[in-house]
């Protein structure tokens, strides 16, 4: 029975493979988190052998990758499709939150700024899969009340593949966070206001896209960080 019992337990590499793994999934160790084998080798009382060989099959499925100078990381999904799933996004969540606008009553933008200033609040102890929780729940507020249910269906397919994608750009640009919450303070300053529904589109599509800038020029940055020779190769 000792060695039934032993055959059928699980290897070292596999369970490194599914702590690091449910991990990923669930956020705790978000797109760009650094994964040091020493320590993820103490929390799981093993040796760094197995915690590396984990680490291999991941990169091997694409959940992590390897950054020069800098060692494993979780990987962002495949850049191209999170740019054309936010270009997407911008259109149909711009024009939802200008059809939505006239429907919001005073206590829909009193508690979207509620949730604006939990935003700010969370920039002193950053959390990057906290801020876009509450990133969402914001933007829900607005185009909530969007009369057309076919829109509304494609800003939640958007925000869903987002989801898929693993995505929290502000693991990546932190700074890009102090920015969003100060285009949502616009976005509302419009709303109460009474803007022109083009320009309010106009502002909420705009949002959207310059998270997306901000994602890529990291993109370009971390390429041409990648193309330049090391010390030992120059």
């Amino acid at each position: 029975m000792a060695l039934n019992a032993t055959l059928a337990a699980p290897s070292k590499s596999r369970l490194a493979y599914d702590f690091i793994k449910a991990r990923i999934e669930d956020s705790r160790y978000s797109p760009g988190y650094r994964l040091v084998l020493g320590a993820i080798a103490g929390e799981l009382g093993v040796s760094v052998v197995p915690v590396r060989e984990a680490i291999r099959l991941l990169e091997a499925e694409g959940l992590v990758q390897f950054e020069r100078n800098v060692g494993a990381q979780v990987a962002m999904a495949d850049p191209r499709e999170y740019e054309v799933t936010m270009q997407t996004l911008s259109l149909v969540e711009g024009w939802a939150t200008a059809a939505s606008a006239p429907f919001m009553t005073a206590d829909d933008v009193a508690r979207a700024r509620a949730t604006n200033d939990q935003l700010a609040e969370s920039l002193h102890h950053f959390d990057p899969v906290a801020f876009t929780r509450l990133n969402l729940d914001f933007h829900s507020v607005l185009f909530e009340h969007c009369p057309n249910p076919h829109i509304l269906d494609l800003v939640d397919r958007g925000w869903a593949r987002l989801r898929a994608l693993r995505e929290s750009t502000f693991s990546f640009v932190p700074g890009r966070a102090k920015e969003s919450v100060a285009e949502h303070a616009h976005i509302l300053d419009l709303i109460e206001g009474s803007a022109d529904p083009v320009e309010l589109e106009f502002a909420a599509r705009n949002h959207r896209l310059a998270t997306l800038d901000a994602f890529l020029a990291h993109e370009r940055a971390r390429l041409h960080h990648s193309d330049q020779p090391t010390q030992e190769s120059a």
